[in-house]
């Protein structure tokens, strides 16, 4: 378990630090105008989950990296096909990124928030590209031991963007955030691309692409991705249903999901760091053991949170709100919060031990059971019993995953060895 958390401890700085630079360039251009901000609103609920699409798929090169953790130059023919892959993905990410005006022109966006968006679109996707460049390289990393490395890009990253966003916005608008995301992306590049080459002992370069290696690292990818995008998918619909519940209930259900991203950022850190740990078992023993332990240190770190949330309370929530209503909402929906977050906790971990597995495919099976069931009930939900019927069955979906997962981990971990 220490050597867990050792490892995931990097990855949770490394999000965090991603999370900072994101607020801050939300706050520069807050206070720029309202215009650039709701225009660069628009553009990044396009780019979020084309990023965590692209980045999900990078996840699952986790398994075919983890049993060269002892020889890392064995590694480099699989690298190089993951490159190909991450290019891939990101090219498909990008092509949607750009597409984002003319479907706000379609959907009846105002002209001015439209106009306002002007190269801004490229400029993201070119970050996006930039970012599948690297071909996974914090996956990589993770998987050879490496975990320690990761933070430094990402570190690059955050101070990046949020440096040059507060220096270029004032002069350039909405442009010199895209410049921001560019040249901080590019930096955070080219750290983990030194990163990943001293991990190895040797150039990567690059080979012709081999279809049938790449084809094996996209059955498992690919399912992977898929999982970010119902996820993104079905809890948009959820906050679309809470926004029938009156506005003090929206802005309520804003709130509790905030809070839910923080507590999940260290049980995403932990899953991920697992993942070596599984593939690399030689029995079905022992990789149930590394899932175990995975689930048991992303509950221990949800309760801690839930003790902080309980002891600071109000104070805490108050961040976040200043309207008493609201308030006492979120104080009142915390326990039920907690609980939907830690079997989301426990069900993140057994995805990616099936991942570990190569077996990405079943746990999209899972997710679309699952939160297939929670996005035909979420309006209905939503207007018979408001955000406590919605939290409700974020609980119960999220159970019902894990004894989804946690029964397809067990099936399938009994075939090791």
């Amino acid at each position: 378990m220490i050597s867990l958390l050792r490892a995931s401890v990097p990855l949770l700085l490394a999000m965090i630090a991603g999370m900072v630079g994101s607020l801050i360039v939300t706050s520069v251009l807050g206070n720029h105008d309202t215009v650039t901000l709701a225009a660069f609103a628009l553009v990044s609920a396009v780019l979020n989950p084309a990023s965590a699409a692209v980045q999900g798929a990078l996840r699952g090169l986790g398994p075919f990296v983890a049993p060269f953790r002892d020889d890392p130059k064995a590694a480099v023919a699989v690298v190089r096909d993951a490159r190909w892959l991450s290019l891939a993905t990101g090219t498909l990410g990008a092509l949607v990124v750009v597409c984002v005006p003319l479907v706000a022109s379609v959907a009846g966006v105002p002209d001015e928030v439209v106009r306002e968006m002007g190269v801004l679109p490229w400029l993201l996707a070119v970050y996006l590209l930039v970012f599948a460049s690297t071909g996974g390289a914090s996956t990589i990393l993770v998987a050879l031991g490496r975990s320690r490395n990761v933070l430094w890009p990402s570190l690059a990253f955050g101070v990046g963007l949020g440096v040059l966003t507060a220096v270029l916005v004032p002069r350039l608008g909405l442009a010199g955030a895209g410049v921001a995301w560019v040249v901080s992306g590019s930096v955070a590049a080219g750290v983990a691309a030194l990163n990943l080459r001293r991990a190895i002992g040797r150039p990567i370069g690059q080979s012709r692409p081999r279809v049938g290696e790449i084809a094996k690292l996209a059955r498992v990818s690919i399912p992977l991705a898929g999982t970010v995008l119902i996820k993104f998918g079905v809890l948009a619909v959820v906050t679309f249903a809470a926004s029938s519940s009156g506005t003090r209930d929206t802005a309520a259900h804003a709130v509790l999901t905030t809070l839910t991203g923080l507590i999940m950022m260290f049980s995403l850190s932990v899953a991920q760091v697992s993942v070596p740990e599984v593939a690399r078992a030689s029995d079905a023993v022992g990789a149930r053991r590394a899932s175990r332990t995975a689930a048991l240190l992303a509950v221990m770190g949800t309760v801690v949170v839930a003790g902080l949330l309980f002891v600071l309370g109000d104070s805490l929530v108050a961040v976040f709100t200043d309207d008493p209503a609201v308030l006492a909402r979120v104080v009142e929906l915390l326990p039920l919060m907690l609980l939907a977050s830690a079997l989301d906790a426990v069900q993140a971990v057994q995805g990616f031990g099936l991942t570990a597995l190569k077996r990405s495919s079943a746990s999209l099976l899972f997710f679309s059971i699952g939160y297939g069931l929670l996005v035909v009930a979420a309006v209905p939900v939503a207007r018979a019993w408001g955000i406590t019927g919605l939290w409700t069955a974020l609980a119960v979906a999220n159970g019902l995953l894990v004894v989804l997962q946690g029964t397809g981990f067990h099936r399938h971990s009994g075939r090791l060895g």
